[in-house]
């Protein structure tokens, strides 16, 4: 029986990579390419019903813009301090990523009420027409991912503050987590022009 040939010995190689040298790197980048889709064509029938609707909003004025920008201001400003621990992942400083977890925990939570106020601030119900039902859908399909998010976040805080935190992996999966929230907060961007931008302009 031949003996096989060792080619290479790999057995020094780190177990878990960061970014492009990890497995779950890519998995979160294909869960955004699936989850963007699902937001394109959700504005795609957003604007299709534009299209063919006599006038638009159907039946309701024009959504209170107010809450709507609150959270987007919140959004926007949670991408620095979400850039700050996804470089502390990387250095693998495990103080200063505790500390910008519980940080971005905050501006997890901190939509949740401002969301709430948008959802009543539409000035029409999601079963009243098509205008309601695509609204209300497109309004929730995006609350859903920050708050899938956000679980996340607390899970890793648990995490971080447990001697697992130490473990080489658990860095990568907080840069994850940090691509992820980048995700969340763009995709808000054209949401929020649709919204609240095009009943404005039709």
């Amino acid at each position: 029986m031949r003996q096989p040939r060792v080619v290479a010995d790999l057995s020094k190689l780190p177990l878990h990579g960061f970014e492009t040298a990890s497995l779950t790197w890519w998995g979160t980048l294909a869960f955004m390419l699936i989850e963007g889709t699902g937001f394109l064509l959700t504005i795609a029938v957003y604007l299709y019903l534009v299209a063919v609707a006599p006038r638009w909003p159907i039946g309701a004025p024009p959504p209170d813009w107010r809450a709507g920008t609150a959270t987007t201001l919140v959004l926007l400003l949670s991408l620095v301090p979400n850039v700050m621990i996804a470089r502390a992942a990387e250095r693998q400083d495990i103080r200063r990523v505790r500390v910008l977890l519980i940080v971005m925990a905050a501006f997890g939570t901190a939509p949740i009420p401002l969301r709430v106020l948008e959802f009543r601030s539409l000035n029409v119900l999601w079963d009243s027409n098509a205008y309601g039902s695509v609204t209300w859908f497109l309004l929730g399909l995006h609350s859903t991912h920050f708050v899938t998010d956000l679980a996340e976040t607390f899970v890793l805080v648990a995490v971080m503050f447990t001697r697992h935190g130490e473990n080489r992996r658990r860095f990568g999966d907080v840069q994850d987590n940090a691509l992820y929230w980048n995700f969340v907060v763009f995709t808000w961007l054209p949401i929020y022009a649709v919204l609240y931008g095009v009943p404005r302009l039709t």
